[in-house]
């Protein structure tokens, strides 16, 4: 399996994302959303980047019980019920990610939603990955 990062001069420069993502393997994993739930179905964390991380440890565990790592992430939305939040957090929540993930991004979009499924959630992670 591999992935290659594809990040164009021609293109904003790529921070915390990558532009496109090519992927080739043998198993695609769709990974169901994630929120800051605990093992008990309770969200955790009071701020955006207490449930960013919660949410992001839970996505990555879903990952590795299908046998993958964050390296093989190809693509990843989140959904924040508050984007400005969202941006004024954004450099604590990209050294969140580098401990959880690493420093390979997958193609990323955040995107703005009224709400979640559970209404204490500020955001939800979702994507897929390909695994060899």
């Amino acid at each position: 399996m591999s992935l290659e990062r594809i990040n164009p001069e021609e293109l904003s420069p790529a921070t915390g994302f990558s532009h496109a993502v090519t992927a080739t393997g043998s198993r695609l994993v769709f990974l169901a959303g994630q929120t800051a739930l605990d093992g008990s179905g309770k969200v955790v964390g009071e701020t955006l980047p207490e449930q960013f991380e919660r949410a992001l440890a839970n996505l990555l565990t879903a990952l590795a019980a299908a046998g993958g790592t964050p390296a093989d992430l190809a693509r990843v939305t989140v959904y924040a019920v508050d984007v400005a939040d969202y941006r004024e957090h954004a450099g604590e929540l990209g050294r969140i990610w580098r401990r959880l993930a690493g420093r390979e991004y997958p193609a990323m979009a955040v995107v703005g939603v009224v709400r979640l499924w559970d209404t204490q959630a500020l955001l939800e992670l979702d994507g897929f990955a390909v695994l060899p």
